[in-house]
């Protein structure tokens, strides 16, 4: 995902010594029947069986490019292998296309120390360096020359000047590569001035102060006109590549942006009310960089295999699960799904289930906020519900977890747009995780959730097998007993409340300063 906003900003940390109840069955009988057939489901879901379908992902990735990214073959084998396992169990299956905007590149970005002791840098945003936004294409090698840097940095925000001016390049030599510092003047200007120098590429970094020391979301160049590729960096690989004069690189950016169709899975139970209609989904596509085995194949793995269990059960209610398309370009199959529901189809959904990451290496256990005591943003009634229901699944097995924000960010956001109760799991992303989080949930403070997130890394590797398990036991506990009854939750979807507005899921975030 591609958002400024943090994915899964963790809450307050709890635990709740209940026990796990049959949640919101109805009267004594349904309840004991419920529990019993939930009981069946979690012990057929096993973790064994959901890595399986990880491996397939990562087989698919591998013979694609290392990439499952949508408008690509990688995604398509994706979508047929799910489709396959869900048409074998008996499920009513629907391939939805759509058309979108497919924003990535044809040949793998490069950014490489060539001097020296050579280094390859990684490409994305939670990584090395980003291309900046319209920089053309381009492959260029050269030396590359530092121009006005303040190192190390002042102490505050736009202490540095690198670039903005021309005089800044008196002595530069053309054809070299211009090294930047972030600082006072827009990138553009940067830029600018740089092939004004005659410089063959530009390589900016990150100032170097307190919140400025990452990549940026959105370092774009403003429109037209630039005639060299142009990078952007963290300060760390910024510093390092200005640490030694003469340092040699070698850039290459090869952008394509044009419309492709992708598809979203449907798959239905044939038994079931119809008019009660219990949904889970998570999304299929990763990232161009790397074969999202973490993001999603997780998820993705952990509905699949609830899917084809719930497949020898007879629901009460209809299930349908989703495996959706471009999530990665903006949530847009889930979005493209619900507008294209009619106002009575939506309200048959009782609720959505959202999985989007569920096996993170340095893991916590995240549940999404519905009724927003930890973040103040709470989702449609019967959100509440959802989450309660989630922490009596880890209460009951004396597991810590804590809540996680509800901002839209996932698959989830077009329908708490439109008034359905959702809910779901996450297990971290880019956050770092705290001293506390790691005192309760284990693993290592001080690096990402996920080290590997959006990154080439993201392979079967990447995959914490307790996490995994885990939760896919909570996703086939509340989809075994919603499958038998919803309670409170019920089918009648109010009309969405006043509430605070989706940040959109974008792929370039807007943000043009320097």
């Amino acid at each position: 995902m591609r958002s400024r906003l943090r994915k899964g900003v963790l809450g307050t940390i709890t635990a709740m010594a209940v026990a796990l109840s049959p949640l919101t069955l109805a009267g004594p009988a349904e309840a004991h029947s419920g529990a019993h057939s939930v009981r069946k489901l979690v012990q057929a879901v096993s973790g064994k069986n959901v890595k399986k379908h990880l491996y397939a992902l990562q087989a698919i990735a591998n013979a694609n490019g290392g990439t499952r990214v949508s408008g690509t073959p990688g995604f398509d084998a994706s979508r047929d292998y799910v489709a396959r396992k869900l048409r074998g169990a008996g499920y009513d299956v629907t391939i939805q296309p759509f058309e979108f905007t497919f924003d990535g590149y044809v040949t793998p970005p490069v950014l490489k120390r060539t001097s020296g002791e050579q280094k390859t840098y990684t490409y994305g945003f939670f990584s090395d360096y980003v291309a900046m936004q319209d920089s053309p294409a381009g492959a260029v090698s050269g030396t590359l020359q530092p121009v006005d840097l303040v190192l190390p940095p002042g102490p505050a925000a736009n202490s540095s000047s690198s670039g903005c001016e021309a005089s800044d390049f008196a002595g530069f030599v053309a054809g070299n590569i211009a090294l930047m510092q972030r600082g006072t003047c827009s990138f553009r200007i940067k830029v600018d001035n740089a092939i004004a120098a005659g410089a063959s590429g530009a390589v900016v970094f990150n100032e170097g102060q307190e919140g400025r020391t990452e990549i940026d979301f959105n370092p774009v160049l403003g429109g037209p006109g630039v005639t060299i590729p142009s990078f952007f960096t963290s300060f760390e690989v910024g510093d390092e590549l200005a640490a030694t004069a003469g340092t040699t690189v070698q850039m290459n950016w090869d952008p394509i942006v044009e419309t492709r169709t992708t598809y979203n899975v449907i798959a239905q139970s044939r038994k079931g009310d119809p008019d009660n209609v219990v949904m889970l989904g998570a999304h299929l596509d990763s990232v161009q960089e790397g074969p999202g085995i973490n993001d999603n194949g997780s998820g993705s793995a952990g509905v699949l295999e609830v899917a084809l269990q719930m497949a020898k059960t007879r629901p009460k209610n209809q299930m349908r699960f989703a495996f959706w398309g471009a999530e990665e370009f903006g949530l847009l199959g889930s979005d493209h799904y619900v507008t294209s529901l009619t106002e009575e189809e939506r309200a048959r959904i009782a609720l959505y289930l959202n999985f989007d990451m569920i096996a993170s290496p340095n893991y916590t256990f995240g549940i999404y906020d519905g009724d927003g005591d930890a973040f103040g943003t709470a989702g449609p009634a019967g959100s509440d519900v959802i989450e309660e229901d989630f922490e009596k699944f880890f209460a009951g097995r004396g597991l810590p977890f804590t809540a996680t924000a509800f901002t839209g960010r996932s698959d989830y956001g077009p329908f708490i747009e439109v008034g359905i109760p959702s809910g779901g799991l996450f297990t971290g992303a880019e956050v770092l995780k705290t001293e506390e989080e790691a005192a309760i949930f284990g693993g290592t403070a001080g690096i990402p959730l996920d080290p590997c997130y959006h990154s080439v890394c993201d392979t079967i590797r990447n995959v914490n097998d307790r996490a995994l398990d885990v939760n896919s036991d909570a996703i086939a506990t509340l989809a075994g007993t919603y499958a038998y009854s919803t309670g409170s939750i019920g089918a009648t979807t109010p009309a969405p409340a006043a509430r605070t507005a989706r940040t959109p899921h974008t792929h370039k975030p807007a943000d043009a300063a320097g």
